[in-house]
């Protein structure tokens, strides 16, 4: 009703001036209060709307769904434990009072994206029960001075008032992406940022143990080596809880999860889209069941096959099929650029290549499909070079048949560069154990150059002795498109029994 009401208001305001200005009445100083009244009018409703934060039901605070727990989380079992261990001084009140323990007044959640942080902060609400509020930090940023620091007490005042209202203990208060206004102080203290992250400090100082309701923040970041130090000590975010991508297991948890409302064939193996899928978030897992389903419908398939996920796979990782047109000479340049990386991966680590693909997907022009290994989190310097020489592969593969490189060797060089300087930082080069701080540019660089020039020596002579394989290969990967392991394998052992 207000909202036709004010379309009347609107309507008879200008009828009334004309009326006004026919009979010889002077409506300017009626026009200029008009235009003063809504100008308050109109600063007023954007202020009401921007402090949506204090109010009570038109409040933009999610509330943790209660269906939520920790079990429906995949995978993060060490996080969940710490996690449960640190949620249990809002429970456990007795137990805390005879031993003198202080509870912890902030958790800081850290780890790469997608990997299941605010899902966490919503379990922990329902584990202890809580009053549940969540904003992003980019919510607390403005362009007028004072507004974040405003909303930072409006959200705490506004979790103790819910807490009391619906009559529960305890509230958790969750910033996403906190970094946002966390971040390092430069020294100035008239920034916002700083106006907002010091009324934060300020709240959390003001958190005491032992009133009722508690209140416990949470915050999750990504980039922690970002955060301010004052942000970071006992007394505001005492623990820190890494959330990292998640192990075989955890993947396999997640897929079990995600796949309970999807129709799956009998022959469906989750275990191996969990060894497919090593270093994927908890986010990527969910993408994949969902793109296998997808795949599903267009295939008018009632059920989802092992062909579906392994094809949601390549979504999630390189992208989806493109239907670029290329030239002959480019086609055929891919395909060598392929075959180096499979050769050379097939030599160092048998019985690793999957498939090699021509197809476009992605930005990628074409692919090679590695067989799952064990999941690995250290490496010697032999492996780390094996790595370097499966990448410089394709590089390498262009000069021997057309005399140089293409641009198709951007990604695979960026690898390199990023294994070499692993090598570096790990010790593992003639620098020997450094600082980079201690260590010049040039020197780096000069090391660096080294290292790759080494290794694209014993690439190129590694594929100069399959050669033969490069020319049996290129015409079935240009006809079909596809060369499954089997037969490149089967190519690459007939290449080596034939007399040189």
């Amino acid at each position: 009703m207000s909202k036709i009401y004010k379309e009347i208001f609107i309507g008879v305001i200008p009828v009334v001036i004309i009326f006004l200005f026919f009979i010889g009445v002077n409506a300017l100083p009626l026009v200029f209060m008009a235009v003063i009244l809504g100008t308050i009018f109109y600063m007023n409703q954007m202020r009401s709307a921007s402090a949506g934060f204090g109010g009570s039901g038109k409040s933009r605070r999610q509330q943790a769904p209660s269906y939520l727990t920790f079990d429906d989380i995949g995978g993060q079992q060490r996080a969940k434990t710490e996690l449960k261990e640190a949620l249990d001084f809002l429970i456990k009140h007795e137990e805390i009072r005879k031993l003198g323990i202080r509870p912890l007044k902030g958790i800081l959640l850290e780890g790469p994206p997608g990997t299941g942080k605010t899902l966490l902060a919503k379990a922990a609400a329902h584990y202890t029960n809580s009053v549940f509020m969540a904003a992003a930090g980019s919510e607390f940023v403005e362009m007028y001075v004072g507004v974040g620091a405003s909303r930072i007490r409006d959200m705490f005042k506004e979790a103790r008032n819910r807490a009391v209202k619906e009559n529960k203990d305890s509230a958790i208060v969750f910033i996403d992406e906190i970094d946002v206004i966390g971040g390092k102080r430069d020294g100035g203290q008239h920034r916002e940022y700083d106006q907002t992250l010091n009324q934060l400090l300020t709240e959390m100082d003001g958190i005491h143990t032992s009133e009722s309701p508690r209140i416990l923040i949470m915050a999750a970041t990504n980039r922690k080596e970002m955060l301010d130090s004052a942000l970071l000590r006992p007394g505001r975010f005492d623990r820190h809880i890494e959330v990292d991508l998640p192990d075989k297991k955890g993947r396999m948890h997640i897929l079990n999860i995600h796949s309970k409302n999807k129709p799956l064939a009998p022959e469906v193996n989750l275990e191996l889209v969990a060894e497919e899928t090593f270093q994927f978030s908890g986010a990527q897992l969910e993408s994949v069941m969902n793109e296998a389903a997808i795949y599903a419908m267009r295939e008018e398939a009632l059920l989802i096959g092992q062909s579906h996920l392994s094809q949601a796979v390549d979504k999630v990782m390189i992208g989806e099929k493109t239907d670029r047109e290329s030239t002959k000479e480019e086609r055929d340049r891919v395909a060598l650029h392929e075959l180096g990386h499979a050769i050379a991966a097939e030599v160092v680590r048998p019985g690793s290549v999957s498939q090699v693909a021509l197809s476009p997907r992605g930005k990628a022009l074409g692919y090679v499909r590695h067989n799952p290994q064990q999941d690995q989190y250290l490496y010697t310097k032999e492996q780390l070079e094996e790595q370097i020489i499966i990448a410089l592969g394709g590089a390498v593969a262009e000069e021997m048949f057309y005399g140089g490189r293409s641009t198709g060797s951007r990604n695979d060089f960026e690898q390199a560069l990023h294994l070499v300087r692993t090598m570096m930082d790990s010790g593992l080069t003639s620098l020997g154990i450094m600082d980079r701080q201690m260590v010049t540019k040039e020197e780096l660089m000069r090391e660096n150059a080294v290292i790759l020039e080494q290794l694209t020596l014993r690439t190129r002579e590694l594929l100069e002795q399959h050669r033969i394989v490069f020319e049996q290969s290129l015409y079935i990967l240009v006809k079909e498109e596809v060369l499954s392991g089997d037969q490149f394998r089967e190519l690459l052992e007939n290449s080596r029994l034939q007399p040189v």
